[in-house]
């Protein structure tokens, strides 16, 4: 996603939907669940990918807006949709330019997805422009180790990692990047996941949820 430009990655589209439902069964349906537990109200989804978080969702979700800008994952989620619980509206969109108006959403999803976007910075501004003042940012990625030498590792991989990875980078820090555009991370579980070889480098995960501060344009919000 980037730059408000349209996104078209088939080769990488087909061939992530096979290494993401095999990694379901290994553990990342579980993941799913953890990251999605106790939410409600009005959702954005945002890289939304073949739909897998679609049957995580709890009954007390009153609607889910799933962004995937990419054309085959997006014919995958829209299938994904019709056999959802909870009502799920999957559109057409980028990450730094969301399709939404400001402060509509009670909280918001990003999953296995701020590896990819062009902009950090730009993506979790939209996403805290679309919440609520307090809403929440439910999170499950893949991020920066923090050791030293595994950090290392993922720099040098990040020269190329991205070219075959449809834009993922292995080395972000993605929970700064949250702190940085004002979100308040409350929660933060890390762990490793290593679903299969060609995982490893980005086997430093992360699991949980952030807010979006209330800022001067709230007012009394």
């Amino acid at each position: 996603m980037g730059n408000g430009t349209k996104v078209n990655h088939p080769v990488f589209a087909r061939m992530y939907a096979r290494m993401a439902a095999d990694a379901e069964g290994r553990g990342a349906a579980d993941h799913r669940e953890e990251m999605l537990a106790g939410l409600r109200g009005r959702v954005i989804e945002v890289g939304a990918g073949t739909g897998l978080n679609f049957g995580h969702y709890p009954a007390a979700v009153d609607r889910v807006v799933a962004v995937e800008p990419e054309p085959v994952l997006r014919k995958l989620a829209t299938e994904a949709a019709r056999q959802a619980t909870v009502p799920i509206e999957v559109v057409d969109g980028v990450a730094d330019a969301l399709p939404a108006e400001d402060a509509s959403f009670d909280a918001a999803v990003a999953s296995l997805v701020l590896c990819s976007v062009a902009d950090q910075g730009r993506a979790l501004a939209e996403l805290a422009r679309v919440l609520r003042p307090r809403g929440e940012l439910r999170f499950y990625e893949h991020v920066r180790s923090e050791q030293p030498r595994e950090a290392r590792v993922q720099r040098a991989v990040d020269v190329f990692w991205p070219l075959f990875g449809g834009g993922c980078h292995t080395s972000r820090d993605t929970v700064g990047a949250m702190e940085r555009a004002g979100f308040d991370v409350e929660t933060c579980r890390r762990f490793r996941f290593v679903p299969c070889f060609l995982a490893r480098p980005v086997a430093p995960h992360v699991i949980g949820i952030a807010r979006r501060a209330p800022s001067a344009a709230d007012g009394s919000a």
